[in-house]
């Protein structure tokens, strides 16, 4: 593939960016103090395209390439971790599904209104109190078909915009018996009686973006919210997790570029033992290390977005660049905080907002064991 960006993808990356340096990084430290979502930013994201990265233009979204979709993420990401994820999980995890595998009636319905910016967001609710990794077997959300229509119940938890979407989409046992093909994604408004959703999580960091529990009890819709065919939900889930690996492999090398950026700054006007913190080789080979780190995060990213747009496999790739993204972008913040010294640990300063965000990459949206799994299963089939 040739890694230079196109002049549209470059003029793409330099709109978002100068929206996201006056409209998403100034808030940052208010978003997380207040625990607010930035309502006044997203409003604004849906002429740009920031909200129907995943839709085809058709159905109002922007149609971008898989490329300018991660730059889009890791802009977002550079200017505030909270904005980013609630943002990256309303494209790839809320409206993704609806645009790979729902009817045109569903697209119709759902898809304009989540990429104008006028309504909610969307999520994804997968995990479970006692499932998370495991959602082949773990799941125990039931749908039951009762007189032409889906009842659910059930209690899912860890679901990214829950408080502030339009629609679940609920991944759900519809028929135990199945085995692999016992699973099923079902579209949930969020006005539908029975559906409840939990107070905001009390989070490390990424404040801004809420996270919920979500329970189901007596939850009726008609038939026509299932998403695809009865029994795809498995096959489903894991297409938009793999996708969903590339926003949060970008989201982290946003983020570690603006921990880095911090870093650089202190350090060039930072003065100890009577020379810039810059001209220690110690500082020096930090810096070196999170330039280097970055750059070659930024490319795994990007070529595991080249192969999606490229309809070619790239599950090894996405797994491989999400887990070394998030364990960079965690580097890459401790060692800014290293560099600032006791002013790093202060919420004074940016970087350890950065760190507190980072930290959960590692974590969200499989694990890096799980993406440790993922990439030996590939290797050792191939």
């Amino acid at each position: 593939m040739n890694f230079d960006l196109t002049d549209e993808q470059r003029m793409w990356r330099k709109a978002v960016h100068d929206f996201v340096a006056r409209e998403v990084k100034p808030k940052a430290h208010e978003v997380d103090e207040s625990a607010q979502f930035n309502w006044d930013a997203v409003r604004k994201m849906g002429s740009l395209g920031l909200l129907g990265l995943n839709v085809p233009e058709g159905y109002g979204g922007a149609g971008v390439d898989a490329i300018s979709a991660a730059i889009a993420i890791e802009e977002l990401g550079w200017g505030c971790g909270s904005t980013a994820l609630s943002v990256c999980a309303h494209n790839g995890l809320g409206c993704a599904p609806i645009a790979l595998f729902g009817t045109e009636a569903q697209k119709e319905r759902f898809l304009p209104r989540a990429a104008s910016g006028d309504g909610g967001l969307s999520a994804l609710a997968l995990t479970e109190p006692g499932a998370g990794s495991d959602l082949k077997g773990g799941i125990s959300t039931r749908a039951e078909m009762q007189d032409s229509e889906w009842v659910i119940n059930g209690a899912k938890m860890w679901c990214t915009n829950a408080s502030i979407a339009d629609f679940i989409v609920t991944l759900v046992r519809t028929d135990p018996n199945k085995g692999s093909r016992s699973l099923s994604m079902i579209i949930v408004p969020v006005d539908t009686p029975g559906l409840h959703i939990g107070p905001p999580e009390k989070k490390m960091g990424l404040k801004g973006c809420p996270t919920h529990a979500v329970t189901y009890e007596g939850v009726r819709l008609s038939a026509d919210h299932l998403l695809g065919e009865e029994g795809l939900g498995l096959k489903q889930t894991l297409i938009v997790l793999d996708g969903g690996r590339i926003g949060i492999g970008a989201i982290s090398v946003g983020l570690a570029q603006a921990a880095f950026e911090e870093a650089l700054q202190y350090a060039k006007e930072r003065q100890t033992f009577g020379k810039h913190l810059a001209d220690h080789q110690a500082i020096q080979w930090m810096l070196a290390d999170a330039a280097t780190e970055i750059e070659s995060a930024r490319l795994m990213i990007r070529y595991a977005a080249w192969l999606k747009e490229e309809g070619r496999p790239y599950t090894k790739v996405a797994a491989m660049a999400k887990l070394f993204a998030t364990e960079m972008a965690e580097r890459v913040c401790r060692n800014a905080m290293q560099i600032f010294g006791g002013y790093g640990y202060s919420r004074e300063y940016p970087v350890e907002l950065m760190y507190r965000d980072a930290r959960l990459m590692t974590i969200g949206e499989g694990t890096s064991e799980m993406q440790r799994m993922v990439i030996a299963r590939q290797v050792l089939t191939q």
